[in-house]
């Protein structure tokens, strides 16, 4: 039966990935990022295009076949049009010695560029126009001095991959092609461990884009995750220098990393962009969700406190509720570790005993400890709160519930780093109603808004307005006194997911 199906399977779409941080990036993915690129670069002999970063090298792939059809007519005799493309219009480096094995495999058809099998006759070498080069960390006080990663995990022996990237691991960029390139495109590596706490991780792909920068190409289009839009470990100055950019003339953005990479869940999902260098204007931005897209041209620094609002659909809802000129809710909620006590503390007891009189609250469980225990945030003690666990519960995929369901405590009590601490008061009737407050819709609505990754944490809570809270809010109320229309509403409950305070 096999040999009557017409069927030609792409390897390339068949890859598993090496890791949630290392991604292989789909033909029909990259097709789409290509698609950003004006045609008459793919009609023009004289283009030049690198993927600083590649592992199937199915950009360098993707992009041979647009030139093989746009120069046929310039180029008529295909051998020569072949040699032409791959000799003076191709190069990439890869991220691995096995992944420039690989890159060789599906740009050249032979893992050695001038061997036997590869289809360009012009290489001298076996490396051809895809390098690799085994690069060491510069270690400074226990980290590279060039990625940040720490010298306890990534300092390896020969047998082992450094990841020690070649594009970010110099000072020259320049001097690797010698050459300057029209068009800069890839999916970076995203992340490296720090060595720190709960398997910490420090960003990375930042770093490919700004060096990508230093080249100053006419174009330049990359995919990374979207934590960056308000968040990420040390991206202040990246997102800063991104959202100012007047140069990122398109993004896509995926809130669910399957509607761009099926089966993978990168929390905060993912975006590509095109910077045009000369481009200066507007940022068409579009929104996915299942196949479908909403687009508006906007500056990305028009909203927020240094951050770049996602979504679409929600801006004229923030400008409504940002008229109120209300107090910003992050000033009631603590920064991480509010009792400076690790999730992992177990210096705790089942039982309230003379010494361990304080509840602690962990990771879905209770005890008590002893005050001398307690190595923070000793003011809040006494005080009732409202407890969130830091991380969100369940996937992206809409409509969720953004927050885990709040516990109200009692007085003396704390809570390990699994939780934060919220609006600590005297009221047990005032901390119900902030807890009702952070089960509606609404706020849960405008904390999403600030939540780029897992973790909800303290600026995530930068949108939301306070409220008086000696009465119980409805989402009904609070869409009647900030006028949120009946589509804004409809767009609202597509996003989040009801939630109902437990009783207490």
């Amino acid at each position: 039966m096999l040999d009557k199906i017409d069927y030609n399977p792409d390897v390339l779409t068949c890859l598993a990935n090496l890791s949630n941080d290392e991604v292989f990036t789909p033909p029909e993915l990259v097709n789409d990022i290509l698609d950003l690129l004006p045609k008459e670069l793919f009609e023009n002999k004289e283009t030049t295009f690198l993927d600083p970063v590649t592992k199937s090298g199915v950009f360098l792939r993707e992009i041979a076949k647009r030139l093989m059809h746009g120069l046929k007519d310039e180029i008529p005799d295909k051998q020569t049009r072949i040699n032409h493309i791959f000799k003076n219009q191709l190069y990439g480096i890869a991220i691995t010695e096995l992944t420039s094995l690989l890159a060789r495999r599906s740009v050249y058809c032979s893992k050695e560029a001038n061997g036997k099998y590869s289809i360009c006759e012009d290489f001298e070498t076996e490396q051809g126009n895809i390098l690799f080069e085994r690069v060491e960390h510069s270690w400074q006080g226990g980290k590279c001095k060039y990625c940040g990663a720490s010298e306890k995990n990534y300092a390896r022996g020969d047998e082992l991959e450094t990841h020690a990237y070649q594009f970010i691991h110099t000072e020259k960029p320049k001097e690797l092609f010698k050459m300057k390139f029209d068009v800069i495109i890839g999916n970076p590596p995203y992340q490296l461990e720090t060595g720190g706490s709960n398997k910490q991780a420090t960003p990375i792909y930042n770093k490919f884009i700004e060096q990508a920068k230093k080249l100053n190409p006419r174009f330049l289009s990359m995919i990374v995750p979207a934590r960056w839009y308000a968040g990420g470990m040390g991206l202040k100055k990246f997102r800063a220098d991104m959202i100012s950019d007047r140069r990122i003339s398109t993004i896509h953005d995926f809130p669910v990393t399957s509607d761009c990479f099926p089966g993978l869940n990168i929390r905060g999902g993912v975006c590509y962009f095109l910077w045009d260098r000369g481009y200066s204007g507007k940022c068409k931005v579009y929104n996915w969700n299942n196949g479908i897209s909403n687009q508006t041209s906007r500056h990305l620094d028009a909203f927020g406190d240094g951050v770049f609002l996602r979504y679409n659909a929600a801006i004229s809802i923030i400008e409504k509720v940002q008229k109120f000129n209300e107090k910003s809710f992050d000033s009631f909620v603590s920064s991480q570790k509010p009792f400076g006590l690790p999730t992992n503390f177990i210096d705790y007891v089942q039982k309230k005993d003379d010494e361990h009189q304080i509840r602690l609250y962990k990771s879905g469980k209770s005890g008590f400890i002893a005050y001398d225990s307690v190595l923070a945030g000793h003011a809040d003690i006494n005080k009732f709160k409202v407890l969130i666990a830091k991380a969100s519960p369940g996937s992206d995929v809409f409509p969720h519930l953004v927050l885990s369901k709040p516990i109200i405590t009692n007085n003396n009590s704390c809570c390990t780093e699994t939780y934060l601490s919220i609006f600590p008061s005297d009221s047990k009737a005032e901390s119900k109603f902030v807890a009702s407050y952070l089960c509606t819709m609404f706020a849960r609505f405008m904390i999403l808004m600030m939540k780029p990754t897992q973790d909800v944490l303290k600026k995530s809570y930068s949108m939301l307005p306070v409220q008086n809270f000696d009465k119980l809010w409805t989402d009904e109320e609070l869409f009647d006194k900030y006028s949120i229309s009946d589509k804004e509403v409809a767009f609202i409950k597509s996003m989040i997911r009801p939630m109902e305070l437990d009783n207490e």
